[in-house]
């Protein structure tokens, strides 16, 4: 699938658009842990406790394979922006299972039911698939509406990656970039727009618009005197 159609899957359940779960920048704890950087708001006991965690592992390796090519899957790169993996969305679901310890059973549940999967439509492990038999077990739980009611325990586990992945990846610049969104940057007014001011038959006095719609006299305040001319 490309990367729109990945998007459609990831926001296929009730789940996956409502649920981006309160987390820092995939990256962002580990580089104040090492000095690298420091996260406004945050307590010391707050930057102690991160710092702790990152010291430990809860993937195994065969683990992070797995959530690797599962994030990649649903966020792969293309011309325009990093995959998952890239951006460190594997990182930030391992701080995630350790800042939120109540999502470990199911999260390691479901990687194991991969390796189930796997050996039942394949007679093999998940980490040796190729690209269309993962596409397969996927497809399996990936569409809540579609999914067969003895997946019900697997799709759940499939929402729950899903919204880590998009809560990781969209926290990040990259995503921001590819959403399109800009935040809070300084804009100019540059007066009523024309379509407006043309339906009560009115128009911007070009004389004006050479003074105070300019960005570096945004701030200065007009006078007028009785008649409504223009002082300064």
């Amino acid at each position: 699938m490309n990367r729109r159609e990945n998007l459609k899957v990831l926001f296929a359940s009730s789940l996956g658009a409502g649920l981006l779960l309160n987390a820092c920048q995939p990256g962002e704890k580990e580089q104040d842990a090492k000095g690298m950087g420091t996260l406004g708001g945050r307590t010391e006991e707050e930057k102690l406790r991160d710092a702790q965690l990152l010291k430990e592992q809860f993937f195994t390796e065969e683990e992070q394979k797995k959530i690797r090519t599962l994030v990649d899957f649903l966020l792969p790169a293309d011309e325009n922006s990093p995959s998952a993996t890239e951006v460190g969305v594997p990182e930030f679901i391992e701080f995630m299972m350790k800042d939120q310890p109540n999502l470990q059973t199911p999260m390691r549940g479901g990687l194991q039911w991969l390796d189930f999967e796997s050996d039942e439509l394949f007679g093999t492990t998940f980490n040796t698939l190729n690209s269309s038999q993962v596409k397969e077990i996927i497809d399996l739980v990936a569409w809540p509406d579609k999914a067969s009611a003895a997946y019900s325990g697997a799709v759940r586990w499939f929402n729950l990656l899903r919204n880590l992945t998009c809560s990781g990846y969209f926290s990040t610049e990259a995503g921001w970039k590819y959403m399109g969104y800009m935040g809070n940057q300084p804009n100019v007014w540059d007066g009523v727009p024309a379509s407006v001011l043309a339906k009560y038959g009115l128009s911007n006095p070009e004389k004006y618009a050479a003074i105070y719609l300019k960005p570096e006299d945004r701030a200065k305040v007009a006078t007028w005197d009785e008649e409504g001319n223009l002082i300064g």
